[in-house]
């Protein structure tokens, strides 16, 4: 892993299809994420922007290179400042649209996420809110093309809006799923996260876009799960034992996931599953704190971010 391939220079917009875009930003690791653009009857929807101020401002100029004028919305899946710090380099030409919950996350959070990592040249990002938002689902209408919006949390965090264009059979899914990256669900469920998969799966979508990571088909999904069912029986296996989760994190054979980014995320993963284990309900707020200190002693130091 290095730096120089977490640049901003190597994120690009793609077309996956007619009128359908993915800003994928390498590697996918921590504040690394990934946008989407959806375009049609002369309007343009973006779902998520970026963490960085230099990363949203590049993100802007490729939309406008698409669409001149830019995005008349823009969707911000969850409320993790990677998908939304972004936001204030698009309004007010664009309302910005989340469920409900989320834009009380979003306020409440603030700017937190620069905390962990001042080192992170962030850019005087100005924190904005959704001003449209809906409860369960909201269906966009773009010429012929629709972007159908739901709500499929708790999984990475209590609330986790994917978004569907059927005509073209891609899947937008925020950070549910993960390619060639660990899954996190420290905020949110992990049998919560195994349900969503089976929702996004029932989409039949060809092309998946994840929150982090390179876009593929549907073994993105099948990937994920892969992950979270080892996850899932590690945790049971620790928690029986009487084993704290970084001492089943320091003792578990990673196998087929070794090579997945952001290995310490399993530490976090674990409280979560722990939790769950022990009755906590899915989506309920846990401890974070302490979970980050356990996951930088795991890493050896602060978890990577280069965004």
């Amino acid at each position: 892993m290095t730096i120089s391939s977490r640049a901003p220079e190597a994120a690009a917009l793609t077309a996956l299809a007619e009128d359908v875009h993915a800003f994928v930003q390498p590697d996918g690791g921590w504040c690394l994420n990934n946008a989407g653009l959806v375009t049609g009857g002369g309007r343009g929807v973006l779902i998520d922007t970026a963490a960085t101020r230099t990363r949203a401002e590049r993100l802007r100029r490729a939309v406008e290179r698409v669409l001149p004028g830019g995005p008349d919305l823009v969707v911000n899946t969850h409320f993790h400042g990677d998908h939304h710090f972004g936001n204030c380099l698009f309004v007010p030409a664009a309302t910005v649209v989340a469920q409900q919950d989320v834009r009380e996350q979003i306020l409440r959070a603030g700017l937190d996420l620069q905390r962990i990592w001042p080192g992170v040249g962030w850019g005087g990002i100005e924190l904005v809110a959704p001003t449209l938002t809906f409860r369960e689902s909201l269906t966009l209408h773009l010429g012929e093309l629709t972007v159908e919006l739901r709500d499929v949390g708790p999984a990475h965090t209590s609330h986790d809006v994917v978004a569907w264009v059927p005509e073209r059979g891609v899947l937008f899914t925020g950070d549910v799923a993960w390619s060639g990256v660990t899954p996190f669900c420290l905020m949110g469920s992990l049998d919560g996260s195994l349900a969503a998969l089976e929702t996004l799966r029932a989409y039949g979508a060809t092309t998946v876009v994840p929150g982090h990571g390179p876009a593929g088909g549907p073994e993105i999904l099948d990937a994920t799960e892969a992950y979270l069912r080892w996850l899932q029986e590690t945790a049971r296996q620790g928690h029986k034992a009487g084993r704290t989760p970084l001492e089943t994190a320091r003792d578990a054979e990673l196998g087929e996931f070794a090579g997945l980014l952001d290995s310490e995320r399993l530490v976090a993963n674990l409280h979560r599953a722990y939790a769950e284990l022990d009755g906590a309900p899915a989506g309920a707020e846990l401890d974070i704190v302490g979970p980050f200190g356990e996951m930088a002693a795991y890493h050896g130091g602060l978890p990577d971010c280069h965004a």
